[in-house]
């Protein structure tokens, strides 16, 4: 028994190696000049210098792919939420067939790749004259990752007591009183949980910003940062910076979050 322990705590410690060490090359490399990265790829860089965070942000308009990321970052999730928070709800209420054939369709989306609906998703979007838009890749992305944030959230809504819905029923409120009033306060860690990951998922998006954004003004942060590749020569100390920037907001968003993303995922899987 004892030797199972240690060999579960090896396998932990050497996971966290696998998942600490690429991001602690990442790190340094941003702190690097550019014939020292050559020079030592893998090393520790000879100074803390910023010259790559510095440059980033004189050479670029950092702060303009900022807001593209956020607004549609913060778009997206809010809609995806809105929209999956009404559905899984109505799932989670209807009867039990058709509850299910309605969530067996979200789940058949699952498992259509996104890659396969470029070419007609570009060609309804050029139809309607919304190519270079940042409103068409929200509605684009909310589209694609709509079955996941129900299937997330249809499990968590059929944790909900329903005892409470039913007392609210005898109270003589309605559905939407009831899905505002007892079903999103009760939801909340599981909203927060769903939240954290459609974010993680939007903001780093590339496939759908690559297809439907053309314009310079227009870039996400993470299509932005394409631009440091050269045909011949590539700026990687100051492509890893950027990449640590971009990397920023989804750390914060995780502490902020941490608390609520835990007890969400704890909660859905001793209930589910």
């Amino acid at each position: 028994m004892m030797t199972l322990k240690w060999l579960g705590n090896l396998l932990v410690i050497l996971f966290a190696i696998l998942i600490i060490a690429p991001l602690l090359i990442v790190l340094f490399t941003s702190f690097k000049t550019t014939p020292q990265f050559y020079a030592s790829p893998l090393g520790f860089p000879e100074s803390l210098s910023f010259h790559n965070f510095i440059a980033l942000f004189e050479g670029q308009p950092m702060l303009a792919y900022f807001r593209n990321s956020i607004a549609v970052t913060l778009s997206t999730v809010a809609l995806e939420l809105l929209t999956a928070g009404c559905i899984a709800y109505a799932i989670s209420r209807s009867g039990k067939r058709i509850g299910n054939l309605a969530f067996g369709l979200f789940a058949l989306g699952l498992m259509v790749p996104s890659q396969i609906n470029m070419i007609p998703i570009y060609a309804m979007i050029r139809s309607l004259g919304w190519t270079n838009s940042l409103t068409a890749l929200i509605v684009v992305t909310s589209a694609v990752l709509l079955p996941l944030a129900v299937f997330m959230l249809t499990g968590f809504m059929k944790t909900l007591p329903k005892e409470i819905l039913e007392a609210g029923e005898i109270d003589g409120a309605g559905e939407w009183r009831l899905f505002t009033r007892i079903a999103l306060p009760l939801s909340a860690p599981y909203f927060a949980a769903t939240a954290a990951f459609l974010f993680v998922i939007v903001w780093n998006d590339l496939l759908f910003p690559m297809l439907l954004l053309s314009g310079k003004d227009k870039l996400t942060l993470p299509l932005a940062l394409l631009s440091f590749r050269g045909e011949y020569v590539s700026n990687y100390p100051q492509l890893l910076a950027g990449v640590v920037v971009t990397a920023l907001p989804m750390i914060v968003l995780f502490v902020l979050l941490q608390r609520y993303f835990i007890s969400g995922a704890l909660a859905g899987s001793l209930k589910g």
